[in-house]
């Protein structure tokens, strides 16, 4: 009973902050003192309770390393002009009738060289919403389909923080996971892009706006050494070079090309790297770039600092058995996949944010699916794409506000919703094969 008295105090301050628009990290400090409380009433004494928090911090240090590199590496390809190269090539060779899949394949390959969703959604998704807008699609449709994309990467890039998340969290290798995943993707890959080029040649267009692609050449020296810190990454990841030396090596080079190509003294490089990039408000591209900088990812090392002390404390107190429980009788009739999904939905509709979602989902299913690696792509293809499915979600929130669209974006957001229907009708067929397999043996 207590159980559920601490959880539903937990989950009210979350609708609280979400109904009233404050800052999700006040609710998981609210939550962190009634969970450091229920750990008080099950015998732990406070030394105790520190330690088990301490201990769930460190799990994820990792993962805070990462983040700052991001952080740094995201802020230098968009003062460096990497991001303004990338967008203006794309640009440049797009069809009307296939504007639609365009939002999603080109918002998909920005979001796999940068690793963030919020970071594409506010430019490459900014710029394809603007082409699309000028072409009469309908909105909704446009917005889908960069949500998409936005998440595509999101879920697969080595540079990404959740895949990083996913990988410590169940100490698996990020680079297997990722070449898993990808294999699991590809009939949603392949059924959203039919999708999206039917659906193009339904929409109205008309000539492309060649407006986009020159405010661009306007506000950046875009040479070609611009796009190498990107090809370094590229390059790395297919090498299986460890992430962190990636992104580090990829910064480096970033440096010299803030220096050289858009002569920006090192000073100015530094303060980018830790306050982010902030564009002069005369040139063409305006607001449209900014962003990136270790400040920028504050507000989420927060979430996976206290998020983390969670892990730990559900994990000793034991305090989510019920639900644990409850897992696991679905995962009975049905499949270890299929309760992931159910934990994942649950999770995303009370967490807010993705990283949160991936923690508790992981607490809940870990009997459910005892194999780390199998724990990790079902986690990949469960909580990491429902997040941006719920409208309340900052997953979902920031990256349609970024593209001037409101909830009804998830509706076309389709390869997110194949993502999970394919998976779910293959782990049972999966099953149905391995209970055949194993009759006949016997």
């Amino acid at each position: 009973m207590l159980e559920i008295a601490v959880l539903s105090l937990f989950l009210l301050c979350l609708i609280l902050c979400v109904a009233f628009s404050v800052n999700v990290v006040y609710a998981l400090l609210f939550g962190f003192i009634c969970f450091f409380i229920y750990a008080l009433t099950q015998k732990f004494t406070v030394k105790e309770t520190i330690s088990l928090c301490i201990d769930g911090i460190k799990g994820v240090k990792t993962i805070l390393i990462v983040f700052s590199l991001i952080g740094a590496l995201t802020a230098l390809w968009r003062a460096g002009g990497v991001i303004a190269y990338i967008i203006n090539v794309a640009t440049k060779i797009i069809q009307p009738n296939f504007m639609i899949l365009c939002c999603f394949l080109l918002c998909g390959l920005l979001s796999v060289l940068t690793g963030t969703a919020f970071g594409t959604a506010a430019t490459m998704g900014v710029i394809c919403m603007m082409i699309a807008n000028s072409m009469g699609i309908n909105p909704v449709i446009s917005a889908g389909a960069i949500l998409s994309g936005s998440f595509f990467g999101d879920r697969c890039s080595p540079m990404s923080s959740s895949a990083t998340l996913v990988s410590e969290l169940t100490g698996t290798d990020i680079y297997s996971n990722i070449s898993k995943m990808i294999k699991t993707s590809v009939v949603a890959f392949v059924l959203s892009c039919i999708f999206y080029t039917a659906i193009g040649f339904t929409a109205s267009g008309s000539a492309i706006s060649t407006t986009s692609p020159a405010i661009f050449e306007q506000s950046f020296n875009l040479v070609f050494w611009c796009i190498i810190p990107a090809v370094i990454i590229i390059a790395m990841c297919i090498m299986r070079v460890n992430v962190k030396l990636a992104m580090l090596s990829s910064i480096i080079v970033s440096i010299f090309v803030c220096i050289f190509c858009q002569n920006m003294s090192l000073a100015d490089v530094i303060r980018t790297m830790i306050s982010g990039y902030s564009a002069d408000p005369s040139l063409p591209v305006g607001t449209m770039l900014n962003g990136g900088g270790f400040t920028s990812m504050i507000n989420v090392m927060l979430i996976i600092i206290i998020s983390g002390t969670y892990s730990s404390i559900f994990k000793n107190t034991r305090l989510l058995d019920g639900l644990k429980n409850l897992m696991v009788k679905i995962s009975e009739k049905t499949t270890p996949f299929t309760a992931t999904v159910v934990g994942a939905i649950i999770t995303n509709m009370f967490a807010c944010n993705q990283s949160l979602a991936v923690i508790l989902t992981k607490q809940l299913c870990d009997s459910v699916e005892p194999d780390s690696e199998k724990m990790a792509i079902n986690l990949e293809n469960s909580a990491i794409v429902i997040a941006p499915l719920t409208p309340w979600s900052i997953a979902s929130a920031v990256p349609l506000t970024s593209v001037g669209m409101d909830g009804r974006g998830v509706i076309f957001a389709v390869y997110l919703y194949l993502l999970v229907i394919t998976n779910i009708v293959e782990s049972f067929i999966n099953k149905r094969k391995e209970q055949n397999e194993s009759a006949q043996s016997n």
